[in-house]
């Protein structure tokens, strides 16, 4: 795919052809916002991505626990640009990057020049080198992989309704969570509610609310990035929920039906990957120097070196709060704020090239800490807040309050604060539908015991 002649016609007639051709790789927070940004600026952009929508990520884990439908957390990337007349969408996959000749290498081999290049690409699930363990133990960064979870953990609850072997059905009943930040935290508070509150009631032979939830994470406390006092407080919140949580437990392999978890061999139908990340390998076709996760290592103005018409930002930027020199985290605020500074520099360079005058001088980007919040379940959450502490419901309506201001669209927002409430007062979880292939790991032939169940 070509970025400028896959749309030339739309460029045509609602762009003028001599203004500097901005590409921007990636729809999601930071690319949404840089390309917003560019609105009023003598610039043409286009913005191209994998997908055609733009995926609000913190609330997969809530699809792959049937709380929420995928069409409640994305929104069509077209739609959120269709009155913007200087910008573009793709839809494509960008191979590499050819700096020396400004220019994209598309999958298909095929090649798209750029005047600005900025790459907010995002990151993928890191297995720390055991990449083979991503097949049994999936991470969740995309809808895909959020509603082939969904099916994972509905399938065995079904499979645990069928079962007579008690070994399998304890294997079916645990699910374990790779991980102890907030995907992790959350994924397992949700997973536990699910199979006590919502599941319960629906099945007649197997008792949802012995499901085991094993929470793995290698460091001596969850949610690292937060305080100890609110990574203890979302410990003693799981394990009243009655998930297990292991700290200082690393995982030594995994295997079709479980790990391997400090030398102990869990059994467990289920295992969900949300121990690391690591930058889009887009960023290693640079060529510059990248960091132990694969970020790039950028200069204080988001630019690679050697490049000033190239902008790394969001998870694929190794970038530095400028009070402590502490890594800029992989939130979305993080990622927004590079856009809208990197936006500026763009829109001011470009009007300064019209005017015949001296581009201003670039500033150095400075990132707000707007905090941290996690929710641990139905009204428990921690949240640090402009110096603020909170815990349990406070923290809770914080964290739906942030989100339902993040999300795109007001339809998305209604829908989604409809589900909640519905979820909240109802203990009950909407979308439990199992989707695409789904393996089941039934040892109970089940022919069999429909046959045993029809003479009883």
């Amino acid at each position: 795919m070509d970025a400028t002649t896959a749309h030339s016609s739309g460029f045509e007639t609602s762009s003028r052809s001599d203004l500097p051709l901005v590409v921007v790789v990636g729809g999601g927070f930071g690319g949404i916002r840089l390309v917003q940004r560019l609105a009023r600026a003598p610039v043409r952009v286009v913005l191209i991505d994998r997908s055609n929508h733009h995926l609000f990520q913190p609330l997969l884990y809530q699809v792959a626990t049937s709380v929420l439908t995928e069409s409640e957390i994305a929104y069509p990337i077209r739609r959120i640009f269709r009155f913007q007349a200087n910008a573009l969408v793709g839809l494509g996959e960008v191979r590499s990057v050819d700096r020396a000749n400004r220019s994209l290498i598309f999958s298909d081999g095929t090649r798209a020049p750029y005047d600005w290049l900025v790459l907010a690409a995002g990151a993928v699930s890191s297995y720390f080198g055991k990449d083979g363990w991503s097949a049994l133990a999936p991470g969740m960064k995309t809808l895909n992989e959020a509603t082939a979870i969904r099916a994972r953990v509905l399938q065995a609850f079904e499979d645990a309704e069928a079962e007579t072997d008690p070994q399998a059905l304890r294997a079916h009943l645990t699910f374990v969570i790779v991980g102890g930040g907030a995907t992790g935290v959350e994924l397992a508070g949700a997973i536990r509610e699910l199979a006590v509150d919502a599941m319960a009631p629906d099945f007649r032979r197997v008792r949802t609310k012995t499901t085991r939830v094993v929470l793995v994470e290698a460091g001596n406390r969850l949610l690292p990035s937060m305080s100890a006092a609110s990574s203890e407080a979302a410990r003693v919140a799981l394990a009243d929920l009655g998930v297990e949580v292991r700290l200082k437990s690393m995982v030594t392999d995994v295997f079709d039906g479980g790990v391997v978890v400090a030398g102990e061999r869990i059994e467990a139908d289920t295992v969900v990957w949300a121990a690391g990340v690591s930058a889009s390998p887009l960023g290693a076709t640079l060529g510059a120097e990248l960091d132990s996760a694969g970020r790039v290592k950028v200069l204080p103005d988001c630019s690679v070196p050697g490049s000033p018409e190239v902008f790394v930002i969001g998870d694929m930027a190794a970038q530095t709060c400028s009070k402590d020199g502490r890594a800029v985290p992989g939130v979305a605020p993080g990622a927004i704020q590079m856009a809208e500074m990197v936006a500026g520099v763009i829109a001011a360079e470009t009007k300064a090239a019209r005017r015949g005058t001296p581009p201003p001088p670039r500033p150095a980007f400075r990132y707000k800490d707007k905090g941290s919040m996690a929710t641990i379940g139905r009204a428990r959450a921690v949240a640090e807040v402009s110096g603020l502490q909170l815990r349990g419901l406070p923290a809770w309506l914080a964290w739906l309050f942030v989100h339902l201001v993040l999300l795109v669209g007001f339809r998305n927002r209604l829908f989604v604060l409809l589900s909640w409430a519905f979820a909240y007062l109802a203990y009950s979880k909407g979308a439990r539908l199992i989707t695409g292939q789904s393996r089941s790991r039934l040892k109970t032939p089940l022919g069999e015991e429909m046959e045993r169940l029809a003479r009883t």
